[in-house]
């Protein structure tokens, strides 16, 4: 292990860069927890895009979270440079002893090169060759086995970004994910609650849809399962994000289901709906930034996964059940088979699948 990582001589601060979505973000957490455990005195600081940031935001360990424009540059070339000039002379401000880049971006590495931190980590760059690659090599003091198949959690990887530096999670509990609601997500939430008359610890979250929405499952099948939950009592909250293909996919949903439901779908910011998933009994929904929330707010989840991998996704460190068809092209990273938006391992999974997980998980977490 370098000197510099002996205990007389911890960093002062470190950068951890993931520039990727929502979920992504989401799962860079125990990086946070683990640099904060191994050195308690340092300043840990996050660098992500602008509408991702509410996934760290309030992280006990992260001291700032800065943020790159995911739509910099549709401002304009000489916008997008004084703004990026200004994130750098931000950056060069906080004197990072240590950069973690946990993204393919090239942002990390040029500012790897910029900020000059004494050791900056990244992945050894598998797709990239020639001046790419030697590039992108001599941006970083060392570089680790980013493991890009389906063999490893998701949040594994990202800790190894740190196990290649001498840095490792020192308890279970140190990998688990987190997310923070805050005091003002949480009372809003409340209130919703007390206006359905609904108890917290009661109720099963249904988040059916996903940006990618070729993982969601079919509508019938979907009504077919609220509503058998909803018969037997159990008080159903919906929710989804406001896009268009959510809405409509929505729309279709109330149209079918004929038991007693309550609806917040578009209604949430993303604080909300962790503050509504924190105090579900059960999450349902699919392969989806909304699942790996439930987990991180340490919610029982129930997952359907189609041709995205479950060892790598799945939710984590929580209890939970992940639902496939078990086909054979499984996962295939295709958006529905042959890229036609329609995904055969999702439609072949039956209410009946459904049920009998959601009921394991409300057996295991009686109300």
């Amino acid at each position: 292990m370098p000197d510099f990582f002996s205990p007389n001589r911890p960093p002062k601060r470190v950068l951890v860069i993931k520039l990727r979505h929502h979920g992504d973000v989401l799962l860079t957490s125990p990086v946070f927890t683990v640099l904060k455990k191994n050195w308690p005195d340092v300043e840990v600081d996050a660098l992500v895009y602008d509408d991702t940031q509410a996934m760290l935001t309030s992280h006990p360990s992260i001291n700032q979270v800065h943020t790159i424009g995911r739509n910099w540059r549709k401002q304009g070339f000489i916008k997008q440079l004084t703004l990026y000039r200004a994130l750098l002379n931000t950056l060069k401000a906080r004197d990072y002893d240590v950069l973690i880049n946990l993204t393919e971006h090239w942002h990390g590495a040029r500012l790897a090169r910029r900020l000059k931190p004494r050791v900056s980590v990244g992945f050894k760059p598998d797709k990239r060759s020639g001046l790419a690659r030697r590039r992108w090599v001599k941006s970083f003091t060392t570089l680790y086995p980013a493991i890009q198949d389906n063999s490893r959690h998701m949040v594994e990887v990202n800790l190894d970004a740190l196990r290649h530096i001498g840095i490792h999670p020192q308890t279970a509990e140190d990998k688990h994910t987190l997310f923070v609601p805050g005091e003002e997500a949480e009372a809003s939430i409340a209130q919703k609650l007390a206006d359905f008359g609904v108890a917290a610890n009661s109720y099963v979250l249904v988040h059916p849809t996903s940006r990618w929405m070729f993982k969601a499952w079919t509508l019938d099948k979907l009504a077919a399962t609220i509503d058998t939950l909803s018969a037997r009592g159990l008080p159903i909250i919906l929710s989804a994000a406001p896009s268009k293909e959510e809405s409509e996919y929505m729309d279709g949903l109330r149209a079918l289901l004929t038991q007693p439901y309550h609806d917040l779908s578009g209604k949430l910011n993303l604080k909300e709906l962790g503050a509504l998933m924190k105090h579900a009994r059960l999450y349902f929904g699919v392969d989806s930034m909304p699942m790996h929330l439930s987990s991180a707010v340490g919610t029982p989840t129930v997952a359907i996964f189609g041709p995205t991998g479950a060892i790598k996704w799945a939710p984590w460190g929580v209890q939970y059940r992940v639902i496939t068809a078990g086909f054979t092209c499984q996962p295939c990273g295709k958006a529905g088979c042959g890229d036609s938006h329609v995904s055969d391992c999702i439609t072949a999974i039956t209410p009946q699948q459904v049920l009998s997980a959601i009921d394991t998980l409300l057996l295991e977490n009686p109300a």
